[in-house]
């Protein structure tokens, strides 16, 4: 009896810690601000930032383009936006997971963050990311060491990003 008990009571401890970390928010929220913070965070290095949204068609396209990558080159500097809510974490997640990009993956590779559109106002998010963009997605920002960036609008072609990579910017 005291086995079985025991038994039972390990089974429910890794229960809930299971549905402990499937409560773990896997995006940092994207408030008034973050967006410097996220171009100070990086300064002086090439990275990328990458919005995207659960409703995109043709974002996955990106996101299995930047999986590829990452696997080639795992220390390039990703920075991915869900332009989606808090509330939809969890499909977040699952999604992110899908291609790689989700928290677990990020233990292979250090140098991706994700966050999400916490600002129940997303014009003025927009607004701070970039005063043209109207939201349009996907939307890809390829920031240089010294701070500059180019924005794509649409799927990304593989020899763009590889050119990136290599210093041809």
């Amino acid at each position: 009896m005291m086995q079985k008990m025991v038994k039972l009571l390990v089974v429910l401890i890794l229960l809930w810690s299971t549905s402990q970390a499937a409560t773990a928010k896997e995006a940092q929220p994207l408030l008034r601000g973050s967006f410097q913070k996220i171009i100070s965070a990086h300064a002086g290095r090439p990275f990328i930032v990458a919005l995207w949204s659960l409703s995109c068609t043709h974002c996955g396209a990106n996101m299995k383009m930047f999986e590829s990558l990452l696997n080639q080159n795992p220390t390039f500097s990703l920075v991915l936006i869900s332009t989606d809510t808090p509330e939809q974490d969890v499909a977040i997640a699952q999604r992110l997971r899908q291609y790689q990009l989700d928290k677990s993956a990020r233990q292979q590779y250090p140098n991706v963050e994700s966050w999400v559109f916490s600002d129940t106002f997303t014009e003025r998010l927009n607004f701070e990311v970039d005063a043209q963009w109207y939201g349009e997605l996907p939307r890809t920002y390829f920031f240089n060491a010294s701070g500059k960036s180019t924005a794509i609008s649409g799927v990304l072609r593989a020899d763009v990003v590889e050119n990136w990579l290599q210093g041809k910017r």
